[in-house]
């Protein structure tokens, strides 16, 4: 812990590092070195875009990655060189008169970086990364396959043997189209058949450093063969050495334009990086310190300005490169810039032998695995406005660029939490006959009202969003033979003060009618907030009580309660109780489902009676302590799939039948022992089982028939 003027820092160097495990040396290794020879044309390209020279992109590889590898609370994510802030930079350049490549450009980006540091360590001592909080993974999923397919669309034309893109979807659906009508076929014919031989590595040998023995290749083929000739581009050769170590010249731009410039890139690299080191966090299961990350993105980009480079980022395709190839710590980055130092001073000469096409076909690979179209798949199946909220976050950041799908995410994250606190999850709730416990009145028919009272759970905390929502509810359940209504408060946090009016005329208005209204179950807080928004006199007139029973009691409704429509509900044996609770086990788990997913756990029981050959576990089902009358539907399932296996058994029907036919009169004979009283329902269910298999599967129904009578 670090105090200075009554501001702390809590940072950890290296904390990705401790504890290490050896076996994970060697991929780190080998995943830096490869991210350090990815790094060179990705790096070599923004820094153009940024209106600096190629070599600039290098020197942004080195002393921030490693800085930022010192710092970073994420295992894997890489620091570099990359799209958004570069194209934000060459941007600014254009809108502030100035030449990108020129010295005044070389001047003033420097400047820029340095002002973006000094926002980002703001952020850090504002401890702004928390909103990241607020954004929901499919926010982060289209965010990301946005940047991904943004950068891909980017890479595209340097396949074809044209320059890289700049700007969203239209400008560079114009430029590969512009592209296009200069096609050099030779690029493209190496850039596919790179981009073949990953894709295939990927599924053969997934493990295999393919991008590494493809960039080799690349070289033996730019020394030995006239590639040039072909029209195939490869990399410009660097001259060797390291950066320059300088203070920015603060006079070289108006640093009032400076500072509102370096303010939105600021935002975009904390609200990019930080959206995707949370993304790759969650699908590898641990954890980031966002505040930390802010102040390792601070000190990269300080050593970028003091090195003359445009500001960093965290690299998405840098980072999916090293997933690749299983990098475990930020020992890959460091590596990648120790790596990077030795290009530098030693090798810069091999740069020059790098056919572009291949290259451009790691990265297109790298950022394909890093999209997350799959999610979007699964938010298709389960949730229409989740997959809504990642097309307009993929759509944002493809359409509209970096910031305003930042802004788009943001707003559709905090809309998608409204959305979801104005509709709560809530029920109404009643009594099984002979229970005491109070249960969703939509679990089954076995479920019952109390007679003249209604039960009502919230399971939200209350403000201004969802208080209409509870109104609306209970005013609409209310019958003529209503005399109380009972707030489950169990899942309310807290109470706004426009809630509270709202209650207060709720409560008002059904006095009026004669009805009570309770409030039960809470935890103590809200009575104190009750108190201090006004509402104290429902406590002083007994109106809030501790649990649903009590305020029955209060009302004079003791057990066992009456249940509407005079249904019986006498207090009964513990057996019973046990009995009765366990009924339609799949109908409580599953809902309108159940039947379905009864036929899923049959067909993976089938499954394995082709590996095991075991008959009783196929008669019993996976689930254990199966109520009787699921384990009777459960064997009405099986006889649908008689013939299936009757051919997986070597058994003939019959005596399969028989088997069937046995079981089920032992489930029978259970009941009439155990629990005499539930026998005469488990006819009737037969019945109507009978008559379900009769009208799908009419030869098994007959064969059971058959057998039935021979019995009898």
């Amino acid at each position: 812990m670090f105090e200075q003027k009554g501001l702390k820092m809590n940072i950890k160097l290296l904390q990705t590092l401790r504890n290490y495990n050896k076996d994970n040396f060697i991929k780190d290794i080998i995943a830096g070195i490869i991210i350090m020879a990815v790094s060179i044309p990705i790096s070599m390209g923004y820094a153009q875009i940024a209106g600096l020279p190629a070599v600039y992109g290098l020197y942004g590889s080195v002393f921030p990655i490693l800085v930022f590898g010192l710092f970073s609370t994420s295992p894997q994510f890489i620091f570099g060189v990359d799209a958004a802030p570069a194209a934000l930079v060459g941007s600014a350049l254009l809108t502030l008169n100035i030449e990108a490549g020129s010295d005044k450009a070389m001047a003033a980006v420097p400047v820029m970086t340095f002002f973006v540091a000094l926002w980002l360590l703001a952020f850090y001592f504002m401890k702004a990364g928390k909103l990241v909080n607020y954004i929901s993974a499919p926010v982060m999923g289209g965010f990301i396959t946005g940047i991904c397919t943004t950068i891909i669309l980017m890479q595209i034309p340097k396949v074809m043997g044209g320059t890289s893109g700049t700007g969203e979807f239209f400008e560079l659906a114009e430029h590969i189209y512009k592209t296009a009508l200069n096609i050099n076929m030779p690029s493209v014919i190496m850039g596919v058949i790179a981009l073949v031989i990953l894709f295939a590595s990927k599924k053969v040998m997934p493990k295999f450093p393919m991008a590494v023995v493809l960039m080799l290749v690349g070289t033996l083929i730019t020394k030995y063969f006239p590639i040039t000739d072909w029209g195939i581009k490869t990399l410009n050769v660097v001259e060797p050495g390291l950066p320059r170590w300088c203070i920015p010249d603060f006079s070289s731009v108006s640093i009032q334009q400076i500072i509102t410039i370096s303010l939105s890139v600021a935002v975009v690299i904390m609200a990019e990086t930080l959206l995707a080191e949370n993304s790759f966090a969650q699908k590898n299961n641990y954890r980031i310190n966002d505040n930390q990350e802010i102040f390792a993105f601070s000190l990269g980009n300080f050593m970028a300005a003091f090195t003359g480079c445009c500001p960093i980022n965290g690299s998405v395709s840098r980072t999916a490169m090293g997933e690749q190839y299983q990098a475990k710590t930020q020992l890959t980055g460091i590596v990648a810039g120790f790596s990077m130092i030795v290009l530098l001073l030693c090798g810069t000469g091999f740069i020059g032998y790098l056919p572009i096409p291949i290259l451009t076909a790691i990265v297109i690979s790298a950022l394909m695995g890093a999209t997350e179209f799959d999610l979007a798949a699964r938010l298709w199946k389960v949730s229409r406005t989740e997959f809504l909220i990642f097309m307009g976050a993929f759509l944002g950041v493809l359409l509209l660029g970096t910031i305003n799908g930042v802004l788009i995410g943001i707003i559709l994250s905090f809309t998608e939490m409204i959305i979801r606190t104005s509709k709560p999850s809530r029920c109404f709730l009643g009594i099984q006959p002979g229970h005491r416990h109070f249960r969703d009145l939509n679990e089954g028919r076995q479920i019952h009202a109390i007679e003249g009272v209604v039960i009502y759970r919230f399971s939200s905390n209350l403000f201004f969003g969802n208080i209409q929502v509870l109104q609306r509810d209970i005013e609409d359940s209310i019958k003529p033979d209503t005399k109380a209504v009972i707030l489950d408060a169990g899942g309310v946090g807290s109470i706004d003060i426009t809630a509270a009016d709202r209650l207060a005329m709720l409560y008002k208005s059904l006095e009026d009618k004669g009805i009570r209204f309770y409030i039960t179950e809470h935890i103590a807080k809200i009575n104190e907030q009750l108190r201090t928004l006004g509402l104290g006199y429902m406590i002083e007139e007994g109106r809030v009580r501790r649990t649903i029973h009590i305020a029955l009691k209060d009302m004079g409704i003791g057990r066992p309660y009456p249940l509407e429509g005079g249904v019986e509900n006498e207090e009964r044996s513990a057996s019973r109780k046990r009995a009765d609770n366990k009924v339609q086990e799949f109908v409580w788990a599953y809902g309108a489902e159940s039947e379905e997913q009864i036929e899923k756990q049959i067909v993976l029981q089938i499954q394995q009676l082709k590996k095991t050959g075991d008959m009783e576990k196929l008669f019993h089902g996976s689930w254990s302590h199966m109520d009787a009358f699921d384990e009777d539907e459960w064997l009405e399932h099986l006889e649908e799939h008689l013939k299936e296996i009757v051919n997986i058994s070597g058994k003939d029907e019959k005596t399969i039948a028989e088997r069937f036919e046995k079981h089920r009169e032992e489930i029978h004979r259970r009941i009439r022992d155990e629990h005499p009283e539930m026998a005469e329902r488990f006819k009737e269910r037969r019945h109507v089982l009978d008559e379900h298999l009769k009208e799908k599967h009419p030869e098994v129904f007959k064969l059971i028939e058959n057998l039935r009578e021979n019995q009898n």
